[in-house]
């Protein structure tokens, strides 16, 4: 149910960038890995370069090719939310955090995430799948450190020391993306403007 996957990497723009390019041109399986390891694509280690592309083809095959033209190509922002968009949907755990701990303690007018809320959160998760109970504290931290990223590369807030909220106003773009692909409960977790 939940899995610690996400701990492979936060937003990963410049990277998503460019794998969204190459699943443009519907790469075969060689082309795919003569494009990650023998061009170095993302500018990384192999071992290193498997994994986040593992990872973001994954997030982008939440989405389509439209979508993934709007993520090459489109501004930051757009591009951002909807990289977003992409790891809500393919990470359950990003979801619930984003609903249940930003989206009630935006409903509270809290002005910050409180860190002690990531443990309440887990042990949340926990009641409904016990493998999150045997995840090691390094697993459990590490975690949290990609979730706060990811929230501060998606302008949800304003730093990673600083975890003050700030929910964005949602690109009419991405808000298109998203209704046109059927995610409305996607669209729902991350538009706080409604």
């Amino acid at each position: 149910m939940f899995n610690a996957e996400i701990s492979a990497g936060s937003l990963l723009l410049p990277e998503s960038r460019r794998l969204a390019r190459l699943l443009l041109t519907h790469p075969t399986p060689q082309a795919w890995d003569a494009a990650l390891y023998q061009d170095n694509l993302l500018q990384k280690k192999p071992a290193t370069a498997k994994r986040q592309a593992t990872l973001i083809r994954k997030r982008l095959n939440t989405l389509d090719e439209p979508a993934w033209s709007l993520i090459a190509e489109g501004d930051v922002e757009t591009a951002s939310q909807l990289l977003l968009a992409a790891a809500i949907r393919h990470s359950l755990l990003l979801g619930e955090f984003v609903r249940t701990v930003y989206g009630s303690a935006l409903q509270r007018l809290d002005t910050q995430l409180s860190p002690l809320a990531w443990d309440s959160f887990l042990a949340d998760c926990a009641q409904h799948d016990p493998a999150v109970a045997h995840w090691a504290a390094s697993t459990r931290a590490k975690l949290y450190e990609v979730v706060i990223r990811i929230l501060t590369e998606a302008k949800y807030l304003a730093s990673t020391r600083q975890p003050t909220l700030t929910p964005p106003m949602l690109h009419p773009v991405v808000r298109q993306q998203l209704m046109r692909l059927g995610a409305q409960d996607t669209l729902h977790l991350m538009d706080f403007h409604r």
